[in-house]
């Protein structure tokens, strides 16, 4: 049960109308919106950054968000959010299931990944993730591939995604219906999952058990 109440229907035309325009079409919003709205006014200024986020102004392509957004929900242990972008992206950017588990479990030298660009992404989520900060070596490795507006695009989408990570794990959000879990994902790729990054996730004492926890702070939950 979710520590912060959902707002349930009926709802007021305020809440009514901002919760409509979240979601695409008709489709009924999802809990992480309906928890939102309980401060509409909070919900509405960021109902207006996440367009952005989640739109064609972004500097990334949509598969590139993506990457960023699914790793950086399973460092922060949200899987929550990373279900809802797992269910709601992941086969429209073409993501593999092999892909998916490496970015729960692997790190960018598992043989999933043959693009470089999206190997960087990975290692700069990671590197914010663990740093707060990218050192001067990968970051001009990133600035040949990306430019300026795409990496103030990067940082700012990844420090997002920590914030609704934040957000939704911390108010234990329950699973959307037929959301993935990281548990459905527990192959590791190439027979080692990540081997490198799962020992300095165990370093800092963020894993578990490598066979079925993300390299996250205390997994799913």
């Amino acid at each position: 049960m979710s520590r912060i109440a959902l707002l349930e229907p009926p709802y007021s035309d305020r809440a009514g109308e901002l919760l409509a325009r979240m979601m695409p079409g008709d489709a009924q919003p999802i809990g992480l919106f309906r928890m939102f709205a309980r401060n509409l006014s909070m919900a509405g200024a960021m109902h207006g950054w996440g367009r952005y986020e989640l739109g064609r102004q972004l500097t990334l392509t949509t598969r590139e968000r993506e990457i960023v957004i699914d790793r950086t929900c399973a460092r922060c242990g949200c899987e929550y959010e990373w279900g809802v972008h797992m269910m709601t992206f992941a086969e429209r950017v073409e993501l593999t299931r092999e892909q998916a588990t490496s970015l729960a479990y692997g790190g960018p030298g598992d043989s999933c990944w043959t693009s470089e660009p999206e190997r960087l992404l990975i290692l700069a989520v990671d590197m914010l993730h663990e740093r707060s900060d990218i050192d001067d070596a990968l970051w001009a490795r990133l600035a040949s591939v990306f430019d300026d507006l795409q990496l103030l695009d990067l940082l700012l989408l990844c420090g997002w995604y920590h914030a609704v990570s934040f957000a939704a794990r911390t108010a234990r959000l329950p699973r959307e219906p037929g959301a993935p879990r990281f548990s459905d994902f527990t192959e590791a790729p190439d027979g080692h999952g990540g081997e490198e990054e799962l020992r300095v996730a165990a370093r800092a004492g963020t894993t578990r058990d490598a066979a079925h926890t993300p390299l996250t702070s205390g997994g799913s939950q």
